[in-house]
């Protein structure tokens, strides 16, 4: 075993509590003894005949109909836009094409060859799962894991459904068959960790029941699949995600316990699956999402991935008749406040902490998913009016909840706010905003999806992040980009001595955590404040405290503070919008489509030495990631400083709807003495000042004209 391998090994075991580590013992025992032998609960045994169970699930009696009782024809008209995309994505499937995140597009063989990795020509072994090394394996086990979540199956029936083509059902039916015959249970890549086997239960639930009525759906086909679903759902909620990693690979295990349980009720202990699963997925669904709506995982994209994963069985329970799980249906209506707060205002989702691009049920053409179509599902279930003011129903919401007709909408445009569980503060003025991190890290002891971003600002305007995160860049196939894209230098926030503010463990572990904690704001005013304690593990401990203004229509001020006794030096970063246009470099003044756009300028106490870097492939800084395993270009800005003991940063950052010439000259100076920080600066002919007190932070600002 290499080296790396056992070091991953030590830190994941310290991450562990003692139950924890009881629990996986155990396990590694029962999968040693037998590596292939289905776990006992639930069982598959039917006490209804067969012949029966399949007349039922093809007329839709007995469970939720999420296919049954459309009118096809109307959501056609409905969504005539989103038609063509999704056509094209199913007449890509039929031919084998597949693209999974920003790999190539591949062929993947006629049959299918579920065991070959494309990016890469090579072959994943078809041993028992626990043999499989996805942790050091040469391929990407991302790639191959999406194509055996068969998330195409659903996407082709609802394909079917809507233009009556048999040729997408005869496909979706085929593909799963030959998956069934390659796929032994427990055997392979595809059935390594309850998590997969979760979201194939989802997609294969979800096919089977739009497939119901084509003419190949078989009795011996149905039985067939069946068991298949049956089989995920035991190995899904015997090999589910507890403890430290119960984050949303958990959500997503329990709803694919849930989907197969509803599909099939007439299986012997699937009522009892269903209630233990729902009742989980309430306990979980109160923990993820704080009180706030914001998600625990720190991570905006895994937090729409996992309210989807919510989304899905709240739907089915919906579709049923019932009234789905009250704790369910909160957190569902909490997130989406949460997200259309965020995105109401016409800016970009945003972009903090990890995206792995992940859909819970695929029946539309999106390649990525829309949260404005989560959104408006919630609405459409809660009747909440905040969300539908920002919502847009798509196919995958009219799918799940029946063609329905949005409540009344609450049209105010979204203001500042706290988002104080999960550490976020959101500051507007006019068509700008910011985004203040005060968070944790992440979620519980390995903080997965979390980045070392603490104390990070971001600014969106117009519809586009100019300063933004540089996303996540690679999960396996570039190991160099994952280090960076995590990193605290590749974040608009400051690094210190050039290292991070928290430590990796491994790709999606970290071991030591710089939990911001947020000392004030004042959203009225525009303020905020926070502090991490991140460096404090340096031979010599440094605080860093930032203080952020946004001034009303005046620049955002940001400034920080290190509380130190020997010399440091501190890197304070800007990622630009890769369409950014770097004009000058001392400012970093940046022009869009040929316009000045945005303007930083910044000061210190201590030694300055500006920096520009684009695209470094050493360093792997100066990239932007829109898709994962994707990058491209964009410029990173900003300014180092050294000196010995407590030193003041100050940056000044002007977009264009905050100045009234072509380029502000802003004249920025400060003073720091016993009273604070006074920061002066020109704006047009006017002169303005701006006093901090960092001793005092929750006294906020001090904003005059000189």
């Amino acid at each position: 075993m290499p080296l790396g391998r056992l070091g991953w090994y030590a830190r994941r075991l310290r991450a562990m509590g003692v139950s924890e580590l009881g629990l996986r013992v155990g396990r590694a025992a029962r999968t040693k003894a037998g590596p292939i032998a289905a776990p006992r609960w639930p069982r598959l045994a039917a006490e209804t005949p067969w012949e029966t169970i399949y007349t039922a699930f093809k007329e839709g009696t007995g469970r939720p109909n999420l296919f049954h009782d459309r009118d096809t024809a109307a959501m056609a008209t409905r969504h005539a836009a989103e038609i063509p995309a999704l056509l094209e994505l199913a007449e890509r499937w039929l031919d084998h094409r597949a693209t999974f995140f920003a790999y190539p597009e591949a062929f993947l063989g006629s049959p299918i060859d579920w065991h070959r990795d494309a990016p890469s020509g090579t072959q994943w072994p078809e041993v028992p799962a626990n043999r499989v090394d996805t942790r050091t394996a040469p391929p990407d086990p991302k790639w191959i894991w999406e194509l055996h979540r068969l998330q195409q199956l659903p996407l082709l029936a609802s394909a079917w459904r809507l233009t009556g083509d048999q040729r997408f059902a005869d496909e979706a039916l085929e593909q799963l068959d030959g998956y069934i015959t390659a796929n032994p249970p427990g055997m392979g890549v595809g059935w390594k960790g309850g998590f997969e086997a979760g979201m194939r239960a989802i997609a294969v639930g979800a096919a089977m029941q739009g497939l119901a009525n084509a003419p190949g759906f078989t009795l011996d086909r149905f039985r067939s699949y069946a068991e298949l679903l049956a089989e995920c759902a035991r190995r899904a909620w015997q090999e589910r995600s507890l403890h430290s990693s119960a984050n949303n690979h958990l959500i997503g295990e329990l709803a694919g316990c849930v989907v197969a349980a509803m599909m099939l009720p007439e299986l012997t202990d699937g009522p009892e699956l269903e209630r233990r699963a729902l009742a989980a997925l309430s306990v979980e669904a109160t923990r993820q999402i704080h009180p706030d709506g914001m998600s625990v995982e720190q991570a905006f994209a895994y937090q729409i991935f996992a309210a989807e994963l919510l989304l899905v069985p709240v739907a089915l329970v919906t579709l049923r008749g019932e009234r789905p799980p009250g704790a369910m249906l909160a957190a569902l209506e909490r997130g989406a406040t949460f997200i259309a707060q965020m995105i109401g205002d016409g800016n970009p989702p945003p972009r903090y902490g990890d995206d792995d691009e992940g859909f819970a049920l695929r029946l539309g053409g999106d390649v990525l998913r829309n949260p404005r179509g989560h959104i408006a599902a919630v609405a459409a279930l809660t009747g909440n009016g905040v969300a539908t003011g920002v919502g847009c129903l798509d196919l995958t919401a009219d799918w799940l909840i029946g063609i329905a007709e949005l409540p009344g909408a609450h049209h105010e445009t979204p203001g500042s706010f706290l988002a104080p569980g999960g550490g976020l503060v959101v500051l507007r003025d006019g068509p700008r905003r910011v985004i203040f991190d005060a968070a944790p890290l992440g979620y519980r002891s390995i903080a997965a999806h979390g980045h070392a971003d603490a104390l990070s600002v971001t600014l969106a305007e117009g519809g586009i992040d100019l300063i933004g995160d540089p996303g996540t860049g690679s999960y396996y196939g570039h190991p160099d980009w994952r280090t960076a894209h995590r990193g605290t230098r590749a974040h608009a926030t400051v690094a210190v001595d050039g290292v991070d503010q928290s430590v990796m463990g491994g790709p999606f572990l970290w071991t030591d955590h710089a939990d911001a904690t947020l000392l004030a704001s004042d959203l009225a005013v525009g303020y905020a404040a926070a502090s991490h304690p991140g460096y404090r593990r340096l031979a010599d401990p440094v605080d860093h405290q930032r203080q952020v203004v946004l001034v009303p229509g005046g620049p955002l001020v940001v400034v920080d503070r290190f509380t130190a006794t020997a010399a440091h030096e501190y890197t304070v970063s800007w990622p630009v919008h890769p369409d950014l246009e770097l004009a000058d470099g001392e400012p970093h003044r940046f022009s869009l489509d040929g316009h000045p756009r945005l303007t930083i300028v910044s000061r210190t106490t201590g030694t300055d030495q500006p920096f520009q870097i684009r695209g470094d492939e050493a360093t792997a800084l100066g990239w932007w990631s829109d898709r994962l395993e994707a990058r491209r270009p964009s410029w990173l800005v900003g300014n180092r400083m050294t000196g010995v003991g407590t030193m003041i940063g100050v940056s000044l950052i002007w977009t264009s709807s905050t100045w009234t010439s072509t380029w502000p000259d802003p004249g920025l100076q400060f003073v720091s003495d016993a009273d604070g920080v006074l920061v002066t600066w020109r704006d047009g002919i006017q002169h303005r000042a701006l006093r901090l007190n960092p001793d005092h932070p929750h006294m906020g600002p001090v904003l005059d004209p000189e």
